[in-house]
């Protein structure tokens, strides 16, 4: 039977909701680009302080990060977090922040007045997940949400859990991390996927125009319903670019297991 989860009743409290997103590439970038318009409705439907976004990214823009991410050919060189936020707070009016260095175990510790209560990561190698996991489920950690999302050249995913730790207890309803329902895709032992293209045709090849924006898109469209309504019946999504195909990660304790057996050829650690 399926279970509806509920946002915690405290989540949308007297301040912003915090919102740290992970990596700034071609999903990290289509989310950041799509969250002023999350942070507008919320305020809209009656939340008055919206979102607090930092994004973190050590990366620095190259000549192929132009072809399927929103770079100019003015930005290479420079820092892809700094890029992107500086860009969305002239534009927006926001005072959003960058951090222009790599995830680490320490950084919610280090970097963050507070922990992020979402984490978004749109990272691409499995020990970059790992981090992320070992970092939110420390004992006394309040990250109350860890949206993951990833793909490949024509299909991905994007799961939304609550990390166990001092926010989320162990409870039936509590909604599964990827790394729980998906261990291999933390295990930085089975190999990476091959490194970064260096040629705009190499680009192309490895991740086709869109699949960023789409499961961007389609996460940012279930958070949205999750702040608005305070309820969901899925946490999550395959999508197939091939064939056209979104399905639906319901939450149901009994049907998870189901679930990561018919998606496991599916999922992509990139």
């Amino acid at each position: 039977m399926r279970i509806e989860h509920s946002l915690p009743p405290s989540f949308l409290g007297r301040r912003p909701v915090r919102v740290l997103v992970m990596g700034a590439g071609g999903t990290g970038s289509a989310i950041l680009m799509g969250l002023p318009y999350l942070h507008q409705a919320m305020r809209v439907w009656g939340h008055p302080y919206g979102l607090e976004v930092c994004m973190m990214d050590g990366d620095t823009v190259s000549e192929t990060n132009c072809i399927r991410q929103p770079f100019s050919a003015s930005d290479i060189g420079q820092n892809k977090a700094t890029v992107l936020v500086n860009r969305i707070n002239m534009f927006w009016g926001t005072k959003w922040s960058a951090e222009p260095s790599f995830f680490n175990e320490g950084t919610l510790r280090r970097s963050y007045d507070g922990s992020p209560d979402l984490l978004i990561g749109c990272v691409d190698t499995r020990a970059a997940r790992k981090v992320i996991d070992q970092a939110v489920t420390r004992p006394m950690q309040q990250t109350t949400y860890w949206l993951d999302i990833g793909n490949n050249a024509a299909s991905g995913q994007y799961i939304l859990g609550q990390p166990l730790n001092s926010q989320n207890r162990r409870r039936a309803a509590r909604l599964r991390t990827v790394s729980e329902l998906y261990p291999e895709i933390v295990d930085a032992t089975a190999g990476e996927d091959a490194l970064p293209s260096c040629s705009a045709i190499e680009a192309l090849d490895r991740q086709e125009p869109f699949i960023n924006q789409t499961l961007a898109s389609s996460a940012l469209a279930m958070q949205a319903r999750l702040f608005r309504y305070g309820k969901l019946n899925h946490h999550g999504a395959f999508f197939n670019a091939e064939t056209g195909r979104m399905s639906a990660l319901p939450i149901d304790p009994q049907m998870w297991t189901q679930a990561r057996r018919r998606n496991r050829r599916l999922l992509v650690a990139a």
